[in-house]
């Protein structure tokens, strides 16, 4: 059950010395009470109240980490049902299924698709996170023999063992000894020996009811009986598949059990979702993909992925998991492309990621040598930047000063974006000397441009 703000503010040290950041200790618990802070900002709470608010301060949704090191991905600890009551937090995590059944030839194929997959969108490496490894054959050495190909080639990627078959489990997972893997097929029938073999092997378990990895395909009721038994015996990192394959099954499960986490703070249920999204059709896969993102889902397993595909579902997974209260932005500072020199021509933009990239990207493909002036307007776009004043003459004629572009340059003539031509008149009596030139109102009219620029 979780705690009040005041039966929270009765554990602190009630010092008011706000080095949690926070005016008094009322103030901190009543953000304690509604998970918008952490208990360890407090420096000076008690072990025992520690060991008593614990609970009550952790998030809903338990966080998971899968894999260890750089490629490492974390799950889970959700706080939230709607992304606009304050943000998602662990952007889901794509896995792409490698049968134990494949050809070598097909399991090394797939291996480097999963490591060519990472592709560049406003500043941030998206890719393909993990690796399934399914024991479709139900033969343990063959399982091992597939676990042995992507533990060598791929030993970095976080990796997903899925079986039921225990004997098969302890034969895969023990090649990723150390490296966090998700041992997935727990069901009511094999709990206790794949406990032991996650105690061993420091490995997550994924608790399922599905019928096709052994379980009674019982619903939601015997997923949370699984869970509590698990955790019975001692392992706490979970991650949960309620058995549902179809689209209706998914939204209606995965919302019940966001739902019953994080509006009744039911622990047996507040773990990371994971959804088997294989399909024939690799459109109606992407589709089951889609919601799987939109709808709670922390892990989605894949059969393929096509550079199509991923474009897509990297895409929806950036715009959903990306804080609505936070604009994405890039660094201010003046950028360089190709070799600029002193006579090169200077653009001006805002820094809002989406345009930065936008911009900087059709610079490029004019290839004429340049400079692109980032100013920093909060992470808005020009039109919005210009009317919430923050992309005004005398900003922009401040930024110019400051950035000491002046030293790089010996013509001064500034471009700026033509949806805010009516800036020009302005920011030639701030910036004085200089000649201000107005440039296309869409990107794409650049590269023509800065050719027929460069070609007086």
């Amino acid at each position: 059950m979780a705690l009040t703000g005041v039966e929270i503010f009765k554990l602190l040290p009630k010092t008011n010395c706000k080095k949690c950041g926070f005016p008094t200790c009322l103030a901190f618990a009543m953000k304690l009470a509604q998970r918008q802070t952490s208990l360890d900002l407090c420096p000076d709470v008690s072990e025992e109240a520690k060991q008593k608010l614990g609970e009550a301060s952790a998030p809903p949704v338990r966080p998971i980490i899968l894999g260890a090191g750089d490629k490492a991905v974390k799950m889970g600890e959700e706080t939230v049902l709607f992304r606009h009551d304050k943000r998602f937090v662990n952007p889901s995590v794509f896995a792409l299924e490698i049968k134990d059944t494949s050809s070598e030839a097909d399991i090394n194929s797939k291996i480097e698709e999963v490591l060519n997959s990472e592709i560049d969108r406003v500043g941030q490496k998206l890719k393909i996170d993990a690796i399934a490894i399914t024991n479709d054959s139900n033969d343990a050495g063959r399982f091992e023999a597939a676990a042995k190909i992507v533990a060598t080639k791929a030993s970095e990627v976080p990796v997903i063992i899925c079986t039921a078959n225990s004997q098969a489990a302890e034969a895969a997972v023990k090649l990723f000894t150390d490296k966090k893997p998700i041992i997935y097929g727990v069901n009511s029938e094999n709990t206790e020996a794949m406990v032991n073999i996650a105690k061993t092997y420091k490995a997550t378990l994924g608790v399922t009811v599905s019928t096709a990895f052994g379980g009674s395909g019982g619903g939601l009721d015997e997923l949370s009986n699984l869970t509590e038994k698990v955790k019975s015996l001692g392992i706490a990192d979970i991650v949960i598949d309620s058995g549902a394959r179809n689209a209706k099954e998914i939204i209606e499960h995965n919302t019940l059990v966001r739902r019953a986490a994080i509006r009744k703070n039911f622990k047996p249920l507040g773990y990371p979702v994971i959804t088997f999204a294989q399909r024939e059709d690799s459109l109606v896969e992407a589709l089951i993909t889609v919601i799987g993102v939109a709808k709670y889902s922390s892990i989605i397993v894949l059969s393929s992925i096509e550079k199509w595909k991923n474009l897509a579902l990297f895409t929806l997974r950036q715009n959903l998991y990306t804080d609505p209260q936070v604009p994405m932005q890039v660094e201010q500072k003046i950028y360089k492309f190709g070799e600029p020199t002193s006579d090169s021509p200077l653009l001006i933009t805002t820094n809002f990621s989406l345009t930065y990239f936008i911009v900087s990207g059709e610079v490029e493909n004019s290839k004429v040598p340049s400079y692109l002036a980032v100013m920093d307007c909060e992470g808005l776009s020009v039109l919005t930047a210009w009317a919430a004043g923050k992309f005004t003459a005398s900003k922009i004629a401040q930024f110019i000063k400051e950035s000491g572009i002046e030293n790089d340059i010996k013509h001064r003539e500034i471009t700026i974006p033509g949806y805010v031509a009516i800036l020009s008149g302005a920011i030639e009596d701030k910036l004085e000397g200089w000649k201000v030139t107005v440039g296309p109102r869409e990107a794409n009219g650049i590269p023509a441009f800065l050719r027929t620029r460069a070609a007086k």
